[in-house]
């Protein structure tokens, strides 16, 4: 009887040791992306007003937990059955990032355009905290969520192919908390910087070195923001360009001597472009019939 429990523990130590050695591969493999991660959801989490932005946040948190409820035992299974499944569904998802982060340069450059023909500019409608706003921007960073979640399932399950099944599905699940948990909870930190650094004002009246520390993180925030909203659309097209490198040995063999973070940039670039042209035109036609 004691033989068998310590038999059953020494099998419990074995699994863990491997999930804990899988797991910080994965975690490595996947930091890139979660820095993307990073930079397109604290992008996404900006521009409500202060109190709707600690809701907003768990509003999206709460729909990457359910994304990822949904993709990883969809993922272990396609894994298992159909794993070209997965590539198809991979390519669909850098297709999508690709076409939100040249739809964000386009919105850039109109709206620069307009701004210097204040004659063509359409009248002021300060909807941007309206309720049907914030859930616009909540489901479009759930989308954009989902899709990274995909390639982070994607890349944790690949660092634990050759394990058992048990050790692959703890690992995809730690590396999928990490990336929620981790994420958002910096994505929280991020946008009440302002909050803290007047607070940081008024407990030290003004004066003293809390005082000036409070006052540069709320001039900070600004930048911060701006800055993210910049890295985030980048983001956008580098995860999108390096899904599509990845899944295609071909375009990394294209053009040898260009850098592979610009062949990404690039490809990110003119295939959201042209996914951009195309819905406009489905549109049109759709409006036409």
């Amino acid at each position: 009887m004691a033989s068998g429990i310590f038999t059953i523990l020494d099998d419990i130590a074995a699994l863990m040791d491997d999930v804990s050695h899988a797991s910080q591969v994965a975690t490595v493999k996947t930091a890139g992306i979660l820095g993307d991660d990073l930079a397109v959801n604290a992008e996404k989490a900006t521009g409500f007003l202060s109190e709707q932005e600690l809701p907003v946040i768990w509003a999206i948190t709460k729909g990457s937990f359910i994304n990822k409820l949904i993709i990883i035992p969809v993922a272990l299974i396609l894994n298992a059955t159909f794993p070209i499944v997965m590539k198809v569904m991979l390519i669909i998802g850098g297709i999508y990032l690709a076409y939100e982060g040249a739809e964000k340069i386009i919105e850039y450059l109109i709206h620069r355009w307009l701004k210097n023909h204040p004659g063509l500019e359409s009248p002021a409608s300060n909807t941007s905290d309206t309720h049907e706003t914030q859930q616009a921007k909540i489901k479009s960073a759930i989308r954009t969520d989902f899709v990274l979640s995909i390639e982070i399932v994607i890349i944790a399950l690949g660092t634990a192919l050759e394990q058992s099944l048990a050790v692959q599905i703890l690992v995809v699940a730690f590396v999928s908390l990490l990336a929620t948990v981790g994420v958002y909870g910096l994505v929280a930190l991020i946008v009440r910087m302002d909050d803290v650094g007047f607070k940081l004002m008024a407990h030290a009246n003004n004066k003293g070195l809390l005082s000036k520390l409070g006052q540069i993180l709320v001039k900070s925030l600004p930048i911060v923001i701006r800055a993210l909203s910049v890295v985030g659309t980048i983001a956008l097209l580098l995860v999108s360009g390096g899904i599509f490198t990845h899944s295609f040995d071909s375009l990394v063999q294209l053009f040898p001597n260009v850098p592979l973070l610009f062949k990404d940039l690039s490809l990110g670039l003119i295939t959201g472009l042209a996914a951009v042209a195309l819905v406009a035109v489905g549109k049109k036609v759709y409006a036409w019939v």
